[in-house]
């Protein structure tokens, strides 16, 4: 009998594992945060701060506050009604343990208790418990104190997640205070030597603010001795409206009040703020229950829908759409437009546990219909600069759309281009499996060509720019696509762009942007980006977007050449280099040889690529707008104070 008989023989019952209690997080944490990277670290602290914000969002508190300390240890504080401590009829255990012990424990499934909340299973606090060294939850309510604490030790060489390490215990509270603190350290054993990020935390929770007004939001970072080194404080009374004069505080706007509705009914409420702008960019921020909805949904397919038909209503019964003209498209209205749309509902059903994507299929008919019934009276009750905006802007926009140069019909007919048109310029790859293909986008002729002599042409394809391509944030689509550059571009990507942009027709894997390290190589990182950030955002959404990390300088000596990719790097190799060493400094991509090119930057086995991605929309688009938008000073402003264009420590860096 075979060996492979064997095991199919003796494979029974006693093969099947059970993971016990937390277990399955500890095993599969990636199921449950995504990464086990930063952004996975994060992802638990969200979790926490979630809870507290459905405390919020649901009248019982208005006041958080999180605080990161030396060791990484992290807490979430709120005044809300705290978690509850009495012991469950069922379980015969406190509730406050089964919150954090059992995965799919929790208040949010009894509409009753929580009208609306940001929970998806009931999974965030245990799933943060789970992987933590240690957590201790405090609750405060009826004139006392209860303090619990876990821990995730290590027994016969199998690691026991999240379990009680002190029982629920009481002491008397004098203050009569309610709310809930959670302090948690991220396990080191699951997130490595990962750190809470000041700013990212910053970023998030200044959102929370906008779109819960009147919320009161801190996060604290804290020296070793425990004493407050640097506070950030949010609070927004006018909400959404606020964030959208956020957005759009660097560019122009039409109008200068934001256009606000809001319809709150028991199945879902409803917030909507946009602000049209002289740009061509539209700009839909969604959220619901408070989690970003970086992907769209279902509520944006309802927000949008209702707005064209309002719209193109009101301006027939107004005059101001002429019979001949027929309706305006969707585009035409939303061009130039920045919203934010929030939207709170029972029963939320994202597509996966990271929450990017709304599945509701009741979510568009709801929105739909409170986005139609309000519209049309705040139409009713809007200045006439707020009217003669948004139509004066559609017309523009649909005489853009109808010209014979419009961005859908070039989209179309570079779709149907052959690659002859790229003949000179792509280098294409012999590899037909576009999963494992890559594309480097290269500056310059004289790069180019060490590229295309370097590469492995089984998997990689160069394409040599020739200029800089023209700012994405200054033109339409009409203009952009008339270079060049942007369309060899697209056509080499082969997904189209825009409203014809389709990612499943991606041939590459990985798009890398490979620039020389001096501020016109930022400048074309920073062109190629925002192209990519307004017209092929997915590109970016989904990770496929690299920026290549060329070294800025050689070493040599007797024993053999080094790179050094910054100035630090650079600083601590002369420390040990041997006597009669030569030292080379890169002015450009061009300066190397086709081997040096491959060993530095092209293989896998031994280049440094930056993944770009999106962690809030928000916080990108606004960067979009101050690097590439009019405001020249504070884009001065802003490169003066934080450019430095060897650095690579603010990047996360990825070896192959």
């Amino acid at each position: 009998m075979t060996k492979q008989e064997l095991d199919e023989k003796n494979y029974g019952a006693k093969d099947i594992q059970v993971l016990e209690g937390l277990e399955p997080v500890r095993k599969r944490p990636g199921m449950y945060i995504g990464t086990t990277g930063s952004k996975g670290m994060h992802h638990i602290l969200w979790e926490i701060v979630d809870n507290s914000i459905d405390e919020v969002a649901n009248k019982f508190g208005d006041t958080i506050s999180i605080d990161i300390f030396p060791d990484n240890s992290i807490s979430v504080k709120d005044n809300g009604r705290g978690i509850p401590v009495d012991i469950h009829p069922e379980k015969k255990r406190p509730a406050v343990e089964l919150v954090f012990t059992v995965l799919h424990a929790g208040g949010k499934f009894n509409a009753d208790k929580y009208n609306f909340s940001g929970g998806l299973h009931g999974v965030g606090a245990s799933v943060a418990n789970a992987l933590s060294s240690w957590l201790k939850v405090e609750v405060w309510r009826d004139g006392k104190k209860y303090t619990e604490e876990f821990h995730s030790p290590e027994v016969n060489g199998e690691i026991k997640s999240g379990v009680v390490k002190t029982p629920l215990w009481s002491e008397p509270d004098k203050t009569h205070s309610r709310g809930t603190r959670v302090t948690f350290l991220p396990d080191p054993r699951v997130f490595g030597k990962e750190k809470y990020n000041f700013e990212t935390i910053s970023r998030h929770i200044s959102e929370l603010a906008y779109l819960n007004a009147g919320l009161k939001i801190s996060v604290t970072e804290h020296f070793d001795d425990g004493t407050p080194d640097r506070t950030n404080a949010y609070c927004y009374q006018g909400g959404i409206k606020d964030f959208v004069l956020s957005l759009t505080k660097d560019k122009e706007p039409i109008y200068s009040e934001p256009v606000y509705i809001e319809k709150r009914t028991d199945k879902c409420q409803v917030l909507l703020a946009f602000q049209h702008t002289n740009t061509f960019i539209e700009s839909i921020f969604s959220y619901v229950n408070n989690i970003q909805t970086t992907e769209g949904g279902t509520h944006e397919t309802g927000f949008k829908t209702a707005l064209t038909n309002v719209l193109n209503e009101f301006g027939k019964s107004k005059n101001l759409i002429k019979d001949k003209q027929g309706s305006y498209k969707g585009e035409d209205f939303r061009e130039g437009m920045t919203a934010v749309l929030s939207v709170k509902m029972h029963d939320v059903q994202f597509e996966g546990q990271t929450k990017t994507r709304l599945g509701n299929p009741e979510a568009k008919k709801m929105v739909e219909d409170a986005v139609t019934e309000t519209l049309k009276e705040a139409l009713g009750k809007a200045k006439k600069e707020v009217i003669d905006g948004i139509f004066e802007k559609a017309a523009m926009a649909a005489k853009a759309r109808e010209s014979a140069s419009n961005a859908k019909d070039v989209a179309r007919k570079m779709n149907t281009m052959t690659t002859s048109a790229l003949v000179g310029k792509l280098a294409a790859c012999t590899g037909k499996r576009p999963e494992l293909n890559e594309l480097y986008i290269v500056e310059g002729d004289s790069a180019g060509g060490s590229a295309k002599q370097g590469r492995d042409r089984r998997f990689q394809a160069i394409l040599p720019l020739r200029g800089k391509v023209l700012n994405a944030e200054k033109s339409n689509i009409n203009k952009l696509l008339e270079n060049e550059e942007l369309r060899t571009l697209i056509n080499a990507l082969g997904t189209g762009v825009g409203n014809s942009f389709d990612i499943s027709k991606l041939r590459y894997n990985k798009v890398i942007i490979l620039a020389d390290a001096d501020q016109d190589g930022a400048h074309i990182r920073a062109l190629l980006l925002s192209f990519f950030f307004r017209y092929m955002r997915e590109l970016v959404v989904e990770g496929h977007v690299y920026i290549g990390m060329p070294p800025l300088y050689k070493i040599e000596d007797k024993s053999g050449a080094r790179y050094a990719y910054d100035d630090e790097e650079l600083r601590k190799m002369l420390e040990n280099a041997g006597r009669g060493y030569t030292l080379q400094r890169y002015k450009g991509l061009g300066e190397m040889n086709p081997e040096q090119l491959w060993e530095t930057t092209l293989s896998p086995q031994s280049r440094t690529l930056m993944r770009v991605t999106v962690e809030s929309a928000a916080e990108a688009e606004s960067m979009v707008i101050l690097l590439m938008g009019t405001d020249s000073k504070s884009r001065k402003d802003y490169i003066f104070e934080n450019a430095n264009f060897n650095r690579t420590d603010k990047f996360k860096e990825i070896k192959g």
